[in-house]
């Protein structure tokens, strides 16, 4: 992947110098990958299926709203339908689970029925007032009885009032219990149609509450990304006492319980029973041997490996301080998702305008179906393809860009002359200089998700039948691709952000990163452990603070009946809320650590080879950089050097 011929020197890392475009043949591949995306959409147009789509179909291959040509073996199709623009289903609740659609035939009508239709002789009228047939083709209004040929051709009795659903032209039952069956089914917890109106009830009636809560939960994640620099210490201590206490207390009942049984094998008579306790008694030794074991590594690892967690402590407190200095971090999350939901819809959009661009067929029934074949599943494939490679993509964009704003931070001596907007400044080099290298990053990502991604649709496949070896090899595969996608995501990060700092392609990038995380592996390892705990516990807190305020209002409101639902729904969007937010801090604190890890390994704190990092972090590192007295001169530290242009 243009890999090759990299240079083995010495990498001379210049912050923010010396800019230059990377991995431009990967642009050009991904502007081309993006270009075919288009042709596939605009052939969706071309052929029709977008209108179709849009405008709805009926069962015999007939777009509503236009003429339609003849169609070979198909006796109702090639209707002038100019006048009719709604999809009428003769039985709209008649849903197949299966393939998740409405099983029913289906007409194209003038309008649809406002009012609960009870008899055929509602239909006629309804016909003949709206001159709009509700019934196929080939039957006139006369012809609406209560005769057999009816029965088939006509609607099921009663016709629910119904109502055009915006854009897309369906008309649809304006009551929605007709679907009770299929959301029980769905979500496969409701027993009966009652609970189900009932709960629907309950959220509708705490909607306001609803709101309210997941502006609460936002607040917080906002607020907790500033403040979790203050109770980081706290946290990290509670950890460790928790884990040290637990330790010896659990290896302490251990032994304990060994020499209890082992009194009670000396004092038992010679025999089974004695045999027996002895046995016990010698797997208890083993356990409480290897407890202690345990116990004594955890205890030496935590004292050797204090000063790393202080290291991941003042990562945390720098972190907040970028925070501050680039408020616009924390709206990182909302713009990658409005990118992420954007494309999703357009992909979905296109997806589905491709599924009614195949040839009409003829089914079982003597009804027309749209089949893709040939070149169109292709097309389909492709188009998968990029859901995934585009996604990926606009995600790397954001580590990008917060790599290029903390980088920005890091190694600017005064903080005073920061750009005005680090963020809007990051932005535009990705756009200018690296988004090949995001292309390549997130094609890398897309080359191991795909497999995954097929390997666990068929584990699912198999599920049920006999050979569990096969399944169980799968799903060990699946596992692996697992860890081998989140390796590479953590490594694509990192290479993100020597790009930021160097400018360098991404193979390049990659190689150095992976170079300073081996060598600081310790670090890495008391960063990921202690700071995803923390990080983990910043979640739990925004979700029980969401939860308990919930119930505090639910409570106060009595005439709320349903709590559950409105509560889950709640907590799941803090939970969804705090994690994107954590992840953009957790980001921020993994290009701080490489900064770092840079700045002590390419400068001594001598004259002309100061230090970039902030006094405050340099001061709560002292222990961990082998300095002389002549490195913490202050000084040193606070002349300037040119490392802003960009």
């Amino acid at each position: 992947m243009g890999c090759a011929g990299s240079t083995q020197t010495k990498r001379d890392w210049k912050p923010l110098e010396n800019r230059s475009c990377t991995d431009i043949p990967w642009l050009i591949l991904f502007t081309l990958f993006c270009i075919g995306m288009l042709l596939i959409a605009g052939f969706s147009v071309a052929t029709g299926a977008a209108f179709r789509l849009l405008s709805g179909y009926d069962s015999y291959g007939n777009t509503c709203g236009q003429t339609n040509e003849k169609i070979p073996g198909i006796e109702l199709s090639g209707q002038n339908h100019t006048g009719k623009r709604y999809v009428f289903f003769l039985d709209p609740c008649n849903i197949d689970l299966t393939q998740r659609r409405i099983k029913s035939l289906a007409l194209c009508v003038s309008s649809c029925p406002q009012t609960t239709l009870q008899t055929y002789y509602d239909i006629r009228n309804f016909a003949i007032t709206n001159n709009s047939l509700l019934c196929t083709y080939d039957l006139n209004p006369s012809q609406y009885t209560s005769s057999r040929e009816s029965t088939t051709k006509c609607p099921k009795l009663p016709v629910p009032a119904s109502k055009s659903l915006p854009v897309f032209h369906r008309c649809m039952p304006v009551n929605i219990s007709c679907y009770a069956k299929f959301a029980e089914a769905a979500v496969n917890f409701f027993t009966d149609s009652s609970v189900l109106h009932t709960v629907a009830a309950g959220v509708m009636a705490s909607k306001g509450v609803i709101i309210g809560l997941c502006v609460m939960s936002l607040v917080l994640s906002m607020i907790l990304m500033v403040v979790i620099r203050y109770i980081s210490t706290i946290l990290v201590w509670i950890l460790g006492a928790v884990v040290a206490i637990g330790s010896l207390v659990a290896t302490g009942v251990l032994w304990w319980v060994y020499v209890d049984h082992q009194k009670t094998a000396e004092s038992s008579q010679p025999g089974i029973e004695q045999n027996l306790a002895r046995e016990n008694a010698t797997a208890l030794l083993i356990y409480a041997i290897v407890a202690t074991v345990f116990t004594v590594v955890l205890l030496l690892l935590m004292f050797f490996m204090r000063k790393r967690v202080a290291l991941t402590i003042a990562l945390f407190h720098e972190a907040g301080k970028v925070f501050i200095h680039i408020p616009l971090l924390v709206l990182q999350p909302f713009w990658t998702f409005l990118s992420l939901m954007f494309f999703w819809i357009c992909w979905l959009s296109v997806l589905l305008f491709l599924g009614t661009a195949g040839k009409p067929v003829k089914n079982q029934e003597g009804l027309v179906e749209y089949q893709m074949d040939g070149p169109l599943q292709y097309m389909v494939w492709y188009h998968a393809v990029g859901l995934i490679w585009v996604s990926e993509f606009l995600l790397a964009c954001q580590q990008m860009t917060v790599a290029g704003a903390v980088v920005t931070y890091y190694f600017t001596r005064d903080k005073s002359k920061l750009p005005l907007t680090p963020i809007v400044s990051s932005i535009l080099r990705l756009m200018r200089y690296h988004v090949g290298t995001v292309a390549k990053g997130a094609f890398i990502i897309t080359l191991v998700k795909i497999p995954r991604l097929i390997l666990t649709y068929i584990h699912n496949q198999l599920k049920g039948k006999e050979n569990a070896c096969a399944r169980c090899m799968i799903k060990a595969c699946v596992c692996c691709l697992w860890c081998l996608e989140k390796c590479l995501s953590y490594l694509n990060q990192n290479a993100y952000t020597a790009t930021a700092i160097n400018s360098t392609n991404f193979c390049t990038s990659a190689r150095d990163a992976f170079i300073i995380l081996v060598e600081n592996a310790l670090r890495v390892a008391a960063i990921n452990t202690v700071g995803d705990f923390i990080l983990f516990l910043g979640k739990v807190l925004v979700v029980s603070c969401t939860a308990f305020a919930g119930v505090l209002l639910l409570n106060y409101q009595r005439e709320y009946t349903v709590w559950v639902v409105p509560l889950i729904i709640v907590c799941l969007f803090a939970f969804l809320v705090a994690h994107c937010f954590l992840s953009v801090f957790e980001s921020v604190v993994d290009v701080l650590f490489l900064c770092f890890a840079i700045d002590t390994k390419y400068n001594d704190g001598s004259r002309g080879s100061e230090y970039y990092m902030d006094k405050s972090l340099l001061r709560r590192n002292t222990g961990l950089i082998s300095l002389d007295t002549r490195c913490f001169s202050v000084p040193y530290l606070q002349k300037p050097l040119n490392f802003n242009k960009y």
